[in-house]
């Protein structure tokens, strides 16, 4: 009987056709595809975050930041878009895996152009972004036709993804003064496509799903700002001067990760996607997670930077050099408190917690030791989470 089944599976293999899969559907988790991507596109995440302490440590600190949120945006879009597919169609067979493989490409082209865009030429992103999007067309074109109960929804996307695509070509020809004005619109088009498609007919993700897919990549995020102070303090100590200052910082530096870390993960993520059960939750959830991701990302530069600063290697002062961290944790904490905990949380140590000690980072950045004071009050905000949300937890 198993050998007379086998050419059915093999079929199976190279094509199914592409349903819905059920919002409902118990133990849904990553596939090992879904982290191949994930690990292809935290390469731009770290070409980003290169260029990001390259451009602070140079004094370039408004044309840094402002390149890495729009690069950022290229690598941070494409992936919630394959995310959100993946969760509502996983088709695994082999024209979906070419698909994906397509998209990979695109992501990988737009590490490849990460540093022409700190330079101001953005030519190579937009290819690749417009490679991996135009991918993600095929896919939705592919759900309209043989996923019925989608198929306006789908044929919405397919279209609102191309139009916007063929815009970012256009925006190339546009004179550099435009540029700024132009990349703003185009972004709040892309954010407006699946706001306007998802109202005609919601598509099937899994908040459980969901959930996972963004912890994973917030934890591939943290490991790769970790690999980016371990190198930046492996050759601070190359030089065997300040070693008692580099090893002081990278302690401080791996508490203040775990920290952000464990912030993170306390509150169960598809929890608020569950109570909320609305658009408008879910799209705030999803497109919020721009500013965990990022800062998480920002902070690997700031660790660099402050390593530079404590080996003599940068002209940066103290104060503009413990921003680069103090800056994107506060971010990371205020946006992990409106996303997972809510200002309006009855547990009121940690709802008022998060935005105290929030201001309270950013008001180290003009004291001593900048970077070991924020990794003491991260610290002390996870025991008071630990502490105020004891017995109290929901089950995973």
């Amino acid at each position: 009987m198993a050998h007379e089944s086998l050419p059915d599976n093999r079929i199976r293999r190279w094509y199914q056709p592409m349903r819905a899969r059920d919002r409902d559907e118990p133990h849904r988790a990553s596939t090992p595809l879904e982290l191949l991507f994930d690990l292809c596109f935290v390469v731009a995440v770290g070409q980003a975050a290169t260029q990001l302490h390259h451009a602070w440590g140079e004094g370039h600190i408004g044309h840094g930041v402002l390149s890495f949120a729009m690069v950022f945006f290229a690598i941070w879009w494409g992936w919630l878009n394959f995310s959100w597919f993946a969760s509502a169609f996983d088709t695994d067979d082999v024209p979906y895996r070419v698909a994906t493989l397509v998209q990979i490409a695109g992501g990988l082209t737009v590490a490849a152009g990460v540093d022409r865009a700190f330079e101001g030429n953005y030519d190579v992103v937009v290819a690749g972004y417009v490679l991996l999007r135009l991918a993600a067309v095929v896919q939705w074109l592919r759900a309209a036709r043989q996923s019925p109960e989608t198929r306006r929804t789908a044929y919405f996307y397919a279209v609102g993804i191309t139009i916007v695509q063929v815009l970012w070509i256009a925006r190339l020809a546009l004179p550099e003064s435009l540029g700024l004005t132009s990349f703003v619109v185009l972004v709040l088009a892309e954010l407006s496509v699946p706001v306007l498609a998802e109202r005609r007919a919601g598509t099937a993700w899994h908040p459980h799903h969901i959930a996972e897919r963004y912890g994973l990549f917030t934890l591939i995020v943290l490991g790769e700002t970790v690999l980016s102070a371990t190198n930046a303090v492996k050759e601070g100590l190359a030089s065997g001067e300040h070693t008692g200052d580099l090893v002081s910082l990278a302690a401080a530096g791996l508490v203040l990760v775990f920290s952000m870390w464990w912030l993170y993960f306390d509150q169960p993520g598809h929890a608020r996607l569950v109570r909320g059960n609305s658009l408008r939750t879910s799209m705030s959830w999803g497109y919020g997670h721009y500013l965990i991701f990022g800062s998480a990302a920002a902070v690997g530069a700031g660790l660099e930077l402050a390593v530079d600063f404590d080996s003599h290697h940068t002209e940066l002062g103290g104060v503009a050099t413990a921003l680069a961290v103090t800056v994107p944790v506060a971010v990371f904490l205020l946006s992990v408190w409106l996303l997972h905990i809510g200002p309006g949380n009855e547990c009121r140590p940690i709802a008022i917690g998060f935005p105290v000690v929030a201001v309270l980072i950013l008001a180290a950045s003009f004291g001593p030791a900048p970077i070991h004071v924020t990794a003491a009050l991260a610290a002390v905000l996870v025991v008071v989470t630990v502490a105020a949300t004891h017995g109290e937890r929901e089950p995973g």
